[in-house]
């Protein structure tokens, strides 16, 4: 099911299936979200959690039990229930049971809560541990931003934009998608990087170095931009699904708490590099703020 919120500025369209946004509109209707086209990623902007990434060897174990998983976990792939609505606000839900029990052994609760405040979107996401076992999770976020802005703007027009000079510093996760244990220059010195239709052909970057607050996607001629928050985040990464198109039909930011799996990492879940350990009783909370000027 599909919920609706509304400011003066944005319409957002939320999916009950994991408490996805599916739609952005800005006040003239058009679309700011990437589509969700199956034939080159279906979809818009999913939640990452209970890790990012890859799981090392596609599985891990915990007290002597292997659980099995694919990339990005699997909060995106499950019905998540409507807690509240109002106007300009949409608070989602997903706890733990028979569906997570198989794929995740600990007790936990997901919330979502989506607000509209002019024109930037607030995603909020709580993890409150449910159960009576400390639990190592990871998250992230992954938007998907539609780009060209229109159909008078091509590839070439557009480029990435910290708020300050910064020199990215990338963790090597080529090229199966684990962290290898290198890591790489994106950029030096620069507070800007283009953007053109082959950027991603190796897959996304990592940036792990970041001191800019915000990190943008602007129309280079216009001005007019998508700006995410990033403060406070140990890693961004920026992506599109390039390697098979000749153009880009949208751009990630993603902020993320958490890596994807190294290709050292033993089996045991504990001993893997995590967002956070939550005790008993124990919550995470984190935003990600998007201010869309166009």
């Amino acid at each position: 099911m599909e919920y609706i919120i509304r400011s003066e500025a944005l319409t957002l369209t939320v999916s009950t299936h994991g408490a996805e946004a599916v739609s952005l509109k800005n006040a003239a209707g058009e679309e700011m979200l990437w589509c969700g086209d199956k034939a080159v990623w279906g979809r818009h902007a999913p939640i990452l959690f209970p890790w990012t990434g890859k799981l090392t060897g596609g599985a891990f174990t915990w007290e002597g039990r292997s659980y099995s998983g694919g990339q990005h976990g699997f909060a995106r792939d499950l019905e998540h229930t409507l807690l509240r609505q109002t106007g300009q606000e949409l608070v989602l839900e997903l706890r733990s049971g028979p569906d997570t029990a198989e794929r995740f052994p600990f007790d936990f609760a997901l919330r979502s809560t989506y607000r509209l405040e002019g024109t930037t979107l607030r995603h909020i996401v709580e993890v409150e541990n449910t159960g009576s076992a400390a639990m190592p999770f990871g998250f992230g976020y992954h938007p998907a931003f539609a780009v060209p802005f229109d159909d008078k703007h091509d590839t070439g027009d557009y480029e990435f934009r910290f708020d300050t000079k910064q020199s990215p510093l990338c963790v090597d996760c080529r090229p199966n998608g684990l962290v290898s244990g290198r890591c790489y220059y994106l950029a030096t010195n620069t507070d800007t990087i283009p953007l053109h239709d082959r950027l991603f052909d190796n897959d996304s970057f990592c940036m792990t170095n970041l001191t800019a607050t915000t990190l943008g996607i602007v129309e280079k001629d216009t001005g007019r931009s998508i700006t995410c928050d990033i403060a406070g985040y140990p890693y961004v990464l920026i992506w599109s699904a390039s390697a098979k198109l000749e153009k880009i039909p949208f751009v990630c930011i993603e902020p993320w708490h958490s890596l994807t799996g190294a290709e050292t990492d033993g089996s045991e879940w504990n001993e893997r590099a995590s967002a956070k350990v939550l005790a008993p009783g124990e919550e995470f909370r984190t935003t990600l703020s998007t201010t869309f000027d166009r």
